[in-house]
């Protein structure tokens, strides 16, 4: 008999997903019914593939293929092309293996009836709730082709921050990488044999230097105990990283470099133009408020705004304005509730907020670009200032003997 899988609502309107055997299609439904649910997908499940057993595709999906895909989408809806033909042209044609996965998955389910939001929000490792919230709004107000078109913009935008951001790390981690190298290159290597020299030359009951005892001693316990320092090394990397999964470590983390002098700058700049673009992008596609700042409070990606929109949520939801709720935040600058003051007073709250993060976004390239200015030259004094310490250590006792042998 075959089988065939659902999603239905119960009676409190929750969606819930199971599957059932049943002669036919008809058949199934009914039986749906009679449970006192109403279906809103159905599908014949194929044997051997299961409809809840997406292969593990988290990351796989790039933003890249995603930005190509809702474009394409938007045309091709916007052209009058049916839905269902729509997805079945990308889902062949896409070059993403895991969207071409994921793509089938959701063709299966809109068949069924699904909703396309619906189907989208079952592979939350492709579509985040962003994306998926807007494409049901644009489906209920029946402009999915034009949320689709605000939807790959922005994307585009976020994925161009993104890479701005990677591309002024880049020199400043390579010199970072470089610099531990030396040093323990330098601490392996070089000065053990230096230690050996000035020890040869100046006799085994000369007194070094400090600087130059404290150096060999340094060198001499990473040459002897190494297999200590490397297993220290690892055990704070991956106890740290536990930690930092944990709710009280992620929130007291992301509220740290929020207060860090100068890198906090840039985040804050970052957070408050993801929050003014992807809020104004669920409100233009006529999301509620409420909903839009939860969706936007997860999307920032900082715990600490989310906690701050959360509590902006309770207090528009007892009656205040949002911009009133928003103003002396310590997150957000007083500009973004004075702009949220004049969309809300002309009805154009999503205009307004775009063009703060037109600026925002300004502000961040300037930060990245004067951050990676200043960072250059620091390495180069650490590696510089690490160098020197090493030459001072060596030089002392050579300095010594140099005047022993004159005197």
């Amino acid at each position: 008999m075959p089988k065939f899988t659902y999603t239905a609502l119960n009676k409190a309107n929750k969606s819930i997903n199971g599957s059932i055997e049943a002669v036919d299609r008809d058949a199934a439904l009914a039986r749906i019914k009679k449970q006192g649910l109403k279906p809103v997908g159905l599908h014949e499940e194929i044997p051997g593939v299961s409809a809840f057993s997406i292969p593990f595709l988290k990351g796989n999906v790039k933003s890249k293929d995603l930005v190509i895909f809702t474009r394409q989408l938007s045309t091709m809806v916007g052209a009058g092309v049916p839905l269902m033909r729509a997805l079945t042209t990308l889902q062949t044609q896409s070059e993403s293996k895991a969207l071409q996965t994921i793509l089938q998955a959701v063709l299966k389910d809109v068949q069924g009836g699904m909703s396309l939001g619906d189907a989208f929000a079952k592979h939350p490792e492709a579509f985040t709730d962003v994306y998926i919230n807007m494409v049901r709004a644009g489906e209920a107000a029946g402009i999915l082709d034009d949320i689709l078109k605000r939807l790959a913009t922005q994307q585009e935008k976020n994925a161009s921050m993104r890479k701005k951001i990677k591309s002024a790390m880049t020199y400043p981690v390579v010199l970072l990488i470089i610099t531990i190298g030396a040093f323990f290159g330098l601490m392996l290597f070089v000065i053990p044999q230096i230690g050996k020299i000035i020890k040869d030359l100046s006799g085994p009951d000369t007194e070094l230097p400090a600087l130059t005892q404290a150096m060999l001693g340094i060198s001499s316990f990473m040459q002897n105990q190494w297999y200590i320092m490397l297993a220290g090394i690892i055990g704070i990397i991956f106890f740290t990283r536990r930690y930092l999964k944990t709710p009280v470590g992620k929130a007291l983390f992301h509220e740290l470099i929020v207060r860090l002098p100068g890198i906090g700058i840039l985040v804050k700049k970052i957070a408050v133009a993801r929050f003014a673009r992807t809020f104004a992008a669920l409100m233009g596609a006529g999301v509620n408020v409420l909903e839009a700042l939860k969706v936007t409070g997860r999307a920032i990606g900082n715990v600490s705004y989310e906690r701050e929109l959360d509590k902006a949520a309770l207090a528009v939801k007892n009656g205040k304005q949002l911009s009133e709720a928003l103003t002396g935040s310590r997150y957000f600058p007083a500009i973004v509730p004075q702009m949220l003051a004049v969309g809300e007073e002309t009805g154009q709250t999503d205009t307004v907020l775009v063009k703060v993060a037109d600026f925002y976004e300004e502000e961040v390239d300037a930060l990245i670009e004067g951050i990676s200015s200043i960072i250059e030259p620091v390495m180069i004094a650490v590696m510089g200032a690490m160098v020197g310490l090493i030459a001072a250590s060596v030089m002392g006792p050579i300095s010594g003997l140099a005047n022993n042998i004159q005197g």
